[in-house]
Order: C-alpha cells, then sequence, then structure tokens
C-alpha cells in the first residue's frame, strides 16, 4: 500500500518568504501539519533563527528551501540551514560542497534537478535526463529531491509519476500544488512529500490559513468531507 504523502507548509509566495511568516505560524501552529518552512529570502537571518526555533519548539519538523543555482549561493543558503537548526535542505542546484556540508551537519539534502531559471522558478530539461541526474546524485548520498514538477515546461504529471516511481529516495513535489486535482495527482503518484505556500494564501483550498492546512491534511489521509466545506 502506497504511503500517503504528507504536507510541507511553506510560509512563502512567489518563492519570497512572508513578512508576516512569524504571526502566521503562531495563528497556525496547532494545525495538523507537521512540516513547516519557507524560503531563504528576504527575512534577516536573526528571524529566521526565532522563527525556525519556536517552530522546533512546537515539535515540529523544519525546511528550508534555496531557490539558487551558483555555487556560492547555493552553500549560502547550506549554512543558513544549518545556523537554523533546519531537518532539511531543500532545493539549490546540486553540488558536492553542499552535500559534504549538509552531511557533516546532519541535515538532510534534497536538491533540485533539471535546468531552473528565474524567480518563481521554471524547470526545463527532459525526463530521462532528471532521473538519470537524480540517480547520479543518490550515488553520492543525497537523502532525496525536491521536484519541481508543476513548474516543468513539458507534461508535469508524466515527470512526477516517472520521477516517483523511478527514483528510490524520497521526492518532495514542491511549488505550484494549488488545486484538489492536483491533490488526486499525488496521491496516485505517492511521493514522499509535497509543499503548498502560495496557494494557502491565494485562499486555493476555500477558508483561513489554518483551515486550509487541515482540510488539505484530511483530504490527503481520506478524512476529508466536501471540498468547499
Amino acid at each position: 500500500m502506497n504511503e500517503t504523502p504528507f504536507l510541507i507548509v511553506m510560509l512563502t509566495h512567489n518563492d519570497q518568504t512572508v513578512k508576516n511568516a512569524a504571526e502566521i505560524f503562531r495563528q497556525c501552529k496547532n494545525s495538523k501539519a507537521e512540516y513547516w518552512g519557507f524560503k531563504e529570502e528576504p527575512l534577516p537571518l536573526e528571524q529566521m533563527k526565532e522563527l525556525y526555533s519556536y517552530m522546533k519548539k512546537c515539535g515540529k519538523k523544519t525546511v528550508l528551501e534555496v531557490v539558487a543555482y551558483t555555487q556560492d549561493k547555493c552553500l549560502e543558503g547550506a549554512h543558513m540551514a544549518a545556523e537554523c537548526g533546519c531537518d532539511i535542505l531543500m532545493g539549490t542546484v546540486y553540488s558536492d560542497s553542499v552535500n559534504d556540508f549538509c552531511k557533516e551537519n546532519g541535515i538532510k539534502y534534497m536538491p533540485f534537478v533539471g535546468r531552473l531559471s528565474e524567480r518563481p522558478s521554471i524547470l526545463d530539461g527532459t525526463i530521462d535526463g532528471m532521473i538519470s541526474e537524480a540517480k547520479t546524485y543518490l550515488e553520492k548520498g543525497v537523502y532525496g529531491f525536491d521536484l519541481l514538477g508543476y513548474r516543468f515546461t513539458g507534461d508535469a504529471f508524466e515527470l512526477n509519476k516517472r520521477f516517483v516511481s523511478e527514483i528510490d529516495a524520497p521526492v518532495c513535489i514542491a511549488g505550484s500544488v494549488n488545486s484538489f486535482q492536483r491533490l488526486d495527482e499525488l496521491k496516485e503518484i505517492s511521493p514522499k512529500a509535497f509543499t503548498i505556500g502560495g496557494a494557502f494564501f491565494e485562499n486555493k483550498f476555500n477558508g483561513s490559513f489554518c483551515e486550509q492546512i487541515d482540510k488539505v491534511c484530511d483530504y490527503m489521509t481520506g478524512k476529508a468531507g466536501d471540498k468547499n466545506d
């Protein structure tokens, strides 16, 4: 039986951390989501550290997703994740230096695959190429992958389905999970996790921020009623 994909709540919109991230987390800390995170920009590092520390005190698992495409910026993001005590570093273009740093600091590393550009990110490349790339990184000991499937310029469902089925490691489908149709696709594909950020801010799941979180969690576990409740 396939494992239910879990939600990572991202306090981000358009690939940027929202300024009131701490306030939103305080309001929703008792929601059903266990995993929480945000991006490396634009909050000052001290605010990031305070918020991650509070998340940990509330029993949450913490994620930093770094939208960076150069080795220096990616490594800078990894250092941020370590300073913030994050459990998982998502994003960055893979490099041995980031991978080694994460291993040394006990951080689970889930890099991007494919050709990436812009912010919010756009994913390009071939499905075969991304699968091959991922297998190379697995040989180097990464924990899993941050797959921007719904940002793909090609067939997103085909990419997500093949990647999850052919890669023997945790996969998080990140970005633009913004409808019940896509939640249904994720149920079918069964990745390890998925992120939602902007869709909650845009009220794509109909309710307050906290209500939407719980609605998505319940929907994925089959406990939800009507989608519009």
